[in-house]
């Protein structure tokens, strides 16, 4: 028999007396849960309940290569109330009580990606067979949308990995490969794709699994099973959390006290908990931030970069220059686009350098087991090398990542003119010259475009894509499209010196300078900033990009934007005593040998190069507000001389570029929460102080004056 109950669920009864219930969600690439579905699902189980000749439930996905990709974050943003976020995750929890109550063995079959909402699914059921697939993937991701799983995840994880793999999973959002999650204990088999289904209905047959206690070691049994071990676990990962968050992330806290409540107080009193904590998260501002974030990136992976245009198909890509940019660039080519990529470089050594990136990373992957030796190599195969432009007569597009130096640049473009199809793409992977002075001498100026790469290149998520008043709608879209294949999000900017990213960054390192100078000490300054939200502190970040390559964009910048660019005039005395950062072992801070282990340490004679005696003054509020100013007005300019095209786009430039907070949604989110007319009161008091450089932009004075904002 076979019967169609609603239009996302199917369920039919094999031969076997085995029941498949099958989850396709019409007109979607991937399954999500929506609480619509709770009826649906109700009928489904009173369905079979009823019908005594059913031996087995297996719960599969129709779709492709997806499982369920989580729950339909879009319905929490409906919610006006906590009470009625709370309502949602208590109907998921009581829809997913009812499959682990059914008296019959149901048995999840997993294939892609089962996550969040979907994985809390497969953990009511009774038993979970998952395939070997790179596609399939479990976890709980719901932490980074400032949330927590609220349909019982929180209770049920735990009873199945134990209180501290659960904990690590839940508070990092981390994603298990299949053979991952069954040493954990989370999946009980893994097979081969094609014997899926096949697997899954003989472990139905076999009827409900007996759960056996789990094997744990003396200090693991003493942690997870008596009442002080706990107790430190919890006050540890306490610790731990803060450590990392500063308290920025509330989620957080709420998971390791939902969870510490099941444990305690028993599984009733732990949904309780959670549901509740579900509901006040979602309310948070820092989860609409987040949420946002997830949106915002959704809705760009849908769009070209240039309205209606189509991109071209990239079937080969090229790379001028062996450096750490070029051999990164090559890498994401290659593993993440799985596109052969060639690499010229003057020198045999270059190439061997960028090739050794790409071995370095894949070996990584390969000892961790992410890998088989063969992938490894297949993907190393795709990466070649040449001192002459041999093998580029295919290459459908070109990214340059030689020095920022103009005419050598100029001189790349005429040679891939000459060397290449009259189609090849020219992306220069320039910081900071303008687009149009790269394609000033081109024959084929429609076809040069920017693509600004950000270090390490195999790690940082954004790429902006550059075009100049001449870069045609084609071009733009295929290298939009180019980007994505390489895992990236991509932005396209207007052509400008700095274009948004650097120039907002410009001015924030440029004010911690300034502070330094004031007699602010190193690590204080790099503090206060770590506890806005940034990842480093601006001090850190100079030494780990290289003081010599600020010293080398800020003439660019002063000299197409003006005076607030200037880098303060001390810097160059670093220069003079060889201090480049952490690549010469020399800047801020100790490296190498002169470092003690753990803990960075300034090195302090850098004040007196630079003249300074270290003189605290300013409290850490002080100090972000100082540096995030600039950095905020800059943000608006770029959007008021259309460097960027809308303050969404500012605000995944900002989170995925340099790290801005994501809890504070990017700066024009932040602006928005702070309102614009208190950003222009400070501007005002610190340009009364420091001079020009804090002026308000006018897009500011004009809003405040309107009581607008960036966002409705």
């Amino acid at each position: 028999m076979s019967e169609q109950l609603a239009q996302s669920f199917t369920l039919s009864v094999r031969e076997d007396k085995v029941a498949l219930l099958t989850m396709d969600i019409p007109g979607e690439s991937m399954n999500v849960l929506k609480a619509s579905f709770a009826d649906e699902i109700e009928q489904i189980l009173k369905q079979i309940a009823g019908d005594s000749t059913i031996k087995g439930v297996v719960f599969i996905s129709g779709k492709k290569d997806s499982f369920i990709a989580g729950a339909d974050i879009s319905m929490l943003d409906s919610c006006t109330t906590a009470e009625q976020a709370e309502n949602i995750a208590k109907m998921g929890q009581q829809m997913f009580d009812r499959i682990e109550q059914l008296r019959l063995p149901v048995v999840a079959a997993i294939h892609g990606p089962c996550l969040g909402g979907g994985l809390e699914l497969a953990m009511a059921c009774h038993a979970r067979i998952a395939t070997k697939s790179p596609k399939t993937v479990l976890g709980l991701p719901e932490v980074q949308l400032g949330l927590l799983p609220g349909s019982g995840g929180t209770q049920r994880l735990p009873k199945l990995v134990g209180v501290q793999k659960a904990l690590d999973m839940i508070l990092t959002g981390k994603q298990l490969r299949a053979d991952q999650a069954k040493k954990l204990g989370l999946v009980d088999e893994v097979v081969p794709e094609s014997i899926l289904l096949e697997a899954a209905v003989k472990k139905a047959l076999a009827g409900k699994p007996k759960t056996a206690p789990k094997k744990l070691s003396l200090i693991n049994k003493f942690l997870e099973q008596t009442a002080p071990g706990r107790k430190i676990v919890f006050s540890q990962a306490t610790k731990q959390t803060l450590a990392k968050t500063h308290g920025n992330y509330p989620a957080a806290l709420k998971i390791l006290n939902v969870i510490q409540t099941g444990v305690e107080q028993g599984y009733v009193k732990g949904l309780a908990a959670e549901a509740k904590a579900f509901g006040e998260l979602c309310m948070s501002k820092e989860s609409a931030a987040l949420r946002s974030i997830f949106f915002a990136t959704t809705q760009m992976k849908k769009e070209s970069g240039a309205g209606d245009a189509k991109p071209r198909k990239v079937r080969k890509a090229a790379v001028l220059g062996g450096g750490l940019m070029g051999g990164g660039i090559a890498n994401v080519t290659a593993t993440k686009a799985g596109l052969p990529v060639r690499i010229k470089d003057i020198s045999e050594q270059g190439i061997s350098n960028a090739l050794k990136y790409s071995f370095d990373i894949l070996n990584k992957k390969f000892k961790k087991r992410f890998i088989s030796k063969a992938e490894m190599q297949q993907q190393l195969l795709k990466i070649t090398g040449t001192t002459d432009y041999s093998g580029f007569h295919d290459v459908d597009l070109v990214v340059e990542a030689v020095f920022e130096d103009l005419e050598l640049k100029q001189r790349m473009v005429a040679d891939i003119e000459q060397h290449c199809a009259e189609h090849t793409i020219f992306a220069s992977n320039t910081s900071s010259l303008p687009i149009h002075k790269i394609a000033e001498k081109a024959q084929r100026p429609e076809n040069v475009i920017g693509l600004h790469y950000f270090s390490p290149v195999d790690k940082m998520p954004l790429v902006e894509v550059i075009a100049h008043d001449k870069t045609s709608p084609e071009t733009i879209a295929t290298t939009v499209a180019f980007a994505r294949k390489q895992g990236k999000t991509p932005i396209v900017v207007k052509d400008g010196a700095g274009f948004y990213v650097n120039r907002i960054l410009a001015l924030y390192m440029n004010e911690a300078a300034n502070i330094l100078l004031g007699g602010e000490p190193v690590e204080k300054i790099d503090k206060a900033l770590v506890k806005f939200g940034f990842p480093v502190g601006p001090v850190t970040l100079l030494d780990e990009v290289g003081i010599d390559v600020g010293a080398k964009i800020s003439p660019i910048l002063t000299a197409e934007l003006g005076e607030r660019f200037a880098a303060p005039a001390a810097f160059d005395k670093l220069l003079a005593d060889g201090r480049k950062g952490k690549k010469t072992e020399k800047g801020f801070y100790l490296y190498g040998k002169a470092a003690k282990k753990g803990k960075k340490q300034v090195d302090d004679s850098v004040y007196s190069v630079l003249g300074v005696t270290a003189a605290p003054a300013l409290n850490a509020d002080e100090i972000a507000s100082r540096c995030t100013a600039q950095m905020l007005n800059e943000a608006v300019r770029c959007l008021e001389e259309g460097i960027i095209a809308s303050a969404r786009d500012g605000d995944i430039g900002a989170i995925f570029g340099i790290g801005f907070p994501p809890f504070l949604g990017g700066p024009f989110r932040y602006i928005d929460s702070l309102g614009v007319n208190n950003l222009v009161a400070t501007l005002r008091q610190l340009e009364a102080r420091f001079g020009p450089r804090f002026t308000p932009c006018p897009l500011l004075l004009k809003m405040a004056e309107q009581g607008e904002r960036f966002y409705s």
